[in-house]
């Protein structure tokens, strides 16, 4: 469906435009690339049905990029309610992420996430700070930007990048500080 009127960008050319960058963010906020393929397809769904009110918009790309993050929160609520009710029956915790260097059909956006325990210990934030941390970081958007993506202040998006850098900061820092279980003499006498 190609629809632009004035000044406005088609749906096409804002699918071709966008799926990558929003498959990441999506990836860097669940952990699953076929979670976050899935997040993408449903926002772009949206915007789709939508698209005489998002294809209006001065950023429509901030629009499904705002829906993308609004579902990773509720897959988030999804999971720890699963897990909840899996721990009642005492069976196993839900599905967990995807390996890190799992092949998916996200591949170009694979590329804009280097570092699999950062995007770890992102997820492990709370769901505002990891958006905005992610928005930041992945999509090195301003303060300005991620608070239109977001539909908050500024002043939030600030203090919620603040809040994540320094939780971030004492995961990574534990995560530096914890030995490497390849050269703990246990391991070593397993391998021998």
């Amino acid at each position: 469906m190609r629809v632009v009127g004035r000044g406005e960008v088609g749906f096409d050319d804002l699918y071709r435009q966008e799926w990558s960058g929003l498959v990441a963010l999506g990836w860097s906020l669940t952990g699953s690339w076929v979670a976050a393929e899935e997040l993408a397809q449903d926002a772009f769904a949206d915007a789709y049905r939508r698209w005489d009110e998002v294809g209006r918009l001065e950023r429509p790309g901030a629009w499904v990029r705002r829906a993308v993050v609004n579902r990773a929160a509720s897959l988030h609520r999804h999971r720890a309610v699963e897990r909840r009710g899996l721990a009642r029956l005492d069976a196993r915790a839900g599905s967990e992420a995807d390996a890190a260097g799992a092949d998916r059909t996200g591949e170009r956006a694979a590329d804009r996430v280097d570092d699999p325990a950062f995007w770890a210990a992102v997820r492990a934030l709370p769901e505002r700070q990891a958006a905005c941390v992610a928005l930041h970081y992945l999509e090195d958007r301003s303060v300005a930007e991620i608070a239109e993506v977001l539909g908050c202040r500024a002043g939030t998006v600030k203090v919620h990048l603040h809040r994540g850098r320094q939780a971030l900061a004492r995961q990574l820092a534990a995560l530096a500080d914890a030995p490497d279980p390849r050269t703990t003499p246990d391991h070593r006498e397993e391998q021998r």
